[in-house]
């Protein structure tokens, strides 16, 4: 994918699986599924989790997950990152002893697909969390919107899944999908921190929902804008407003809103030159 340092792979046959069905005329139909894999997760000696996954980029999520968690510390030297295709199990190893036993009894289920997980006391690491200023032009918005939306990915060929893209003004860098939006995020957050990838300058756009969660884990990665085709929870605009993440949603066509973090918005866009989608039927304001 030209327009990525990584892109989605849809044609990469171990990420769907083809079955056979009947389609509404009775009609015999040939097509491709997305498949769902076990990844268990260690943090040197310890079992943290295991995750339903599509199975690509594994390590990653693995350190992506232990990051976005509170479990990998800023100043932790990750020695080894051991991926076993066999038993689908990573260790991340690190030169610091860890023992989260106390924090594994705290998981919280969340509102993710393929079922979410946080830990009791990930607010708590919200406290310290300070996003830097800067702006989110409407004439980068537009563009970067239109090309992740008409990207070739295995949501356009299989659906059932979400991506998030890591964006810098109006350049997309990484594109990762999975079964839960969570996932895909983990995945970017494990990116960026084997490769030592500054957090500061970059918005995260998903096809998800704006949930507690996504706002959550973008904060805590330092990413200050999150935006969605998709719409909000209540939960989610008001962790937004309290750390100052700037929330972009029901971003379709040249309509969207913003929730919070309206200080960084700078509306620059000839909207005359940017092609409206047109209002889905029911109710007013569904998304």
């Amino acid at each position: 994918m030209s327009d990525y340092l990584i892109g989605p792979t849809p044609d990469d046959t171990r990420l769907t699986r083809g079955v056979r069905g009947r389609d509404h005329e009775g009609r015999m139909v040939d097509l491709r599924v997305v498949e769902e894999r076990p990844l268990t997760i260690y943090l040197n000696s310890q079992e943290i989790v295991t995750a339903m996954t599509i199975g690509d980029h594994p390590r990653w999520l693995a350190v992506g997950y232990l990051n976005n968690q509170g479990m990998l510390l800023p100043d932790d030297v990750i020695t080894a990152v051991d991926f076993d295709e066999e038993t689908e199990t990573v260790v991340v190893r690190t030169d610091r002893a860890t023992d989260y036993e106390d924090k594994l009894k705290r998981k919280t289920r969340t509102s993710g697909c393929a079922v979410g997980t946080v830990f009791g006391d990930m607010m708590d690491g919200l406290q310290g969390v300070s996003l830097p200023a800067g702006q989110v032009r409407t004439s980068w918005l537009y563009p970067l919107a239109q090309r992740i939306n008409t990207t070739p990915s295995l949501y356009l060929q299989a659906g059932a899944i979400h991506g998030t893209v890591l964006c810098q003004g109006d350049q997309t860098l990484v594109y990762m999908e999975d079964v839960g939006r969570h996932n895909a995020v983990d995945k970017i957050a494990g990116w960026m921190r084997m490769n030592g990838i500054s957090a500061a300058d970059k918005m995260l756009y998903t096809t998800g929902r704006l949930t507690s969660e996504m706002v959550i884990k973008t904060a805590l990665m330092g990413i200050p804008v999150l935006v969605s085709r998709s719409g909000f929870t209540a939960w989610g605009v008001e962790i937004a407003q309290q750390v100052g993440l700037t929330l972009i949603g029901r971003m379709r066509g040249k309509r969207f809103v913003c929730l919070a973090g309206e200080e960084r918005l700078v509306c620059d866009a000839e909207l005359a030159h940017v092609a409206d989608e047109p209002r889905k039927s029911g109710r007013k304001g569904a998304s």
